[in-house]
């Protein structure tokens, strides 16, 4: 069981979490054509649905929706023309900014739960390998002409 704190904490400031990260990734050399090709709003409205539904995502989602979810988000961004790397690179900083923010909150610092944070740790670092390996599978069956799927690509990423 994950520590309800965490989560209560994640979830309650996922605007403030959402926002932050969006000023990191502006900011960065490695998303230039990731803000160029992706609207503002569409970003920040997927980062924050990641982070203020957390515990679901961890919880509650299958391997086959977080499956659904990322090549849907991987076949957009090859057709908006972002490349591979900074949707990687953007991903990736998803997860490092939660941490970070744990970090800054001193959360990870208290020794509350020791067995929840670790289990809490766990589970986002294999939801982001997943979100990232299925980005990539949906990117490149854009990139490497495959048949692309497209169950659930409209509705659950456009």
């Amino acid at each position: 069981m994950y520590p309800t704190k965490l989560i209560q904490l994640i979830e309650t400031h996922a605007d403030r979490l959402a926002e932050g990260l969006l000023r990191r990734v502006e900011h960065s050399d490695r998303c230039r054509h990731l803000m160029g090709s992706v609207p503002h709003e569409e970003l920040r409205r997927r980062v924050y649905e990641i982070y203020r539904h957390l515990n679901e995502w961890l919880r509650n989602t299958t391997q086959s929706e977080i499956e659904e979810r990322y090549l849907g988000i991987g076949i957009r961004r090859a057709r908006q023309g972002v490349p591979f790397s900074e949707l990687l690179w953007a991903i990736t900083t998803v997860k490092e900014h939660l941490y970070h923010y744990l970090e800054q909150e001193g959360l990870l610092e208290e020794p509350v739960d020791l067995n929840g944070d670790w289990q809490l740790l766990q589970s986002v670092e294999q939801f982001f390998d997943h979100a990232v390996y299925f980005a990539a599978m949906g990117y490149e069956s854009v990139t490497h002409h495959h048949v692309a799927p497209t169950a659930g690509e409209g509705a659950r990423v456009a």
